[in-house]
């Protein structure tokens, strides 16, 4: 009926154009897959049929070839990791296309509210062994351009774990991570996190987040150019807040640093040329560090640049007091200092 009420000059180019819009959603949609814990795992990962483990999701995911966007949207619950999920380059370029791993509903969103918020736990025992160090890791990155979106991520409450890093990036030639909107919350008596983002390698951008009471909330060595930490809170590190080592290329801006043991560890033997704008950094043990050998000493000969950086004001934050999680909790109360500075997982200001 369609094709005999278009003239056939024009009819072949119709059906191709549609033809190949049929192949492109279906390539998109292949690409894309849902999970939610009420889901399963021999599901097809469609939005109407969602596997139930963050873990199957990226089982499927590494064996996804070509180009193409792979995006894992996740549900609100609880997801446990019983081992090491790697994201691998299985088939795809060193310069491959974004993977992201995302919440369903953005933070801000109109119906978002905390309790909607996908929350990764793992509970594996130690499944990393790196020169005789053992070790927990959550998620392990072994690919370009990665993302992480509006998720919460909380410790391993395994008995026999001491050091569990919620993301890790190893390899120093790996290009391309964002972490935003998301929550890292450690607990050193239940769920510890000894460091909460673990990366190498160039153009880090972390954005819009929450680190709160985790041993170390970022550690960051080799080939760490490129790197951003903006909009962002970090409260409460009782070793060290950020360890970073000898690159000057970065930007630190718009950022709450507070109550943590020490704010910025920097090597040793290395005269640092680090510039921090527009944040408020204050009520730390110890402002510049040293490290040592994984011992912190104080830093007394590096100075850094620092343009509109407050350092002194209280830091309050909203923490759960009482049946109910407020909307903006851990975010900055209205009578701590630093309430000018837009730092928090919104990006939106009228969500703040």
């Amino acid at each position: 009926m369609y094709l005999s009420i278009i003239k056939s000059g024009k009819t072949y180019k119709l059906i191709s154009l549609y033809v190949l819009c049929i192949i492109s959603t279906t390539a998109s949609i292949a690409q894309t897959l849902f999970v939610d814990p009420k889901g399963k795992d021999d599901a097809t990962g469609a939005m109407h049929d969602p596997l139930a483990s963050l873990e199957k999701a990226v089982s499927l995911a590494n064996g996804f070839s070509g180009n193409d966007p792979i995006t894992i949207k996740l549900a609100p619950g609880l997801y446990s990791l019983t081992r090491q999920v790697v994201l691998e380059s299985s088939g795809i370029t060193e310069n491959s296309a974004k993977y992201t791993i995302e919440a369903s509903i953005l933070p801000d969103s109109e119906d978002w509210l905390p309790s909607k918020m996908p929350v990764i736990q793992s509970v594996s025992p130690n499944n990393k062994n790196y020169g005789n160090f053992d070790h927990c890791i959550g998620i392990q990155v072994e690919r370009n351009n990665t993302c992480f979106r509006g998720i919460k991520f909380v410790g391993n409450s395994h008995p026999s774990v001491v050091y569990y890093y919620a993301i890790e990036r190893h390899r120093p030639e790996l290009e391309g991570m964002e972490i935003s909107q998301c929550y890292f919350v450690g607990n050193k008596h239940a769920a510890p996190i000894q460091g909460a983002v673990f990366a190498q390698g160039s153009d880090i951008k972390i954005d819009h987040c929450i680190f709160y009471e985790c041993k170390n909330a970022l550690l960051l060595f080799l080939s760490v150019t490129g790197f951003s930490l903006t909009n962002s809170i970090l409260y409460g590190s009782y070793e060290g807040a950020i360890w970073f080592g000898k690159y000057s290329d970065f930007v630190f801006s718009d950022n709450i640093v507070a109550n943590n043991n020490c704010f910025w560890v920097s090597m040793k033997d290395y005269k640092s040329h680090y510039i921090f704008n527009n944040s408020l950094i204050t009520s730390n043990a110890r402002f510049m560090g040293l490290n040592n050998n994984g011992t912190i000493e104080k830093d007394t000969s590096n100075i850094p640049i620092m343009w509109n950086i407050q350092q002194s004001g209280r830091v309050i934050l909203n923490e759960i007091d009482q049946d109910t999680i407020p909307r903006d909790y851990l975010h900055l109360s209205p009578n701590s200092a630093g309430r000018h500075i837009s730092a928090g997982i919104f990006r939106s200001p009228k969500k703040r």
